[in-house]
């Protein structure tokens, strides 16, 4: 299991971050995605076999982006 920091870029509501969420939840192996609005970061807790490629894409489906993440 792996925790993981993101930076998340264009969010303006929390609508915005609720559906970063979801779509984080999607994931296959993701346990947990929170992300927080006003500090613009996205905190997941998942399996080691998903990949931070898949966790980008799934924010950019959402029309946002990943300025930087972090395996804690």
């Amino acid at each position: 299991m792996k925790k993981i920091k993101l930076l998340i870029e264009g969010m303006h509501c929390a609508s915005c971050a609720s559906n970063i969420e979801r779509s984080l939840k999607k994931i296959n192996g993701v346990k947990t995605a929170n992300v927080n609005l006003m500090l613009r970061k996205g905190f997941v807790e998942a399996e080691d076999k998903v990949t931070n490629d898949e966790l980008k894409k799934a924010v950019s489906r959402t029309g946002y982006k990943v300025v930087s993440l972090e395996e804690e």
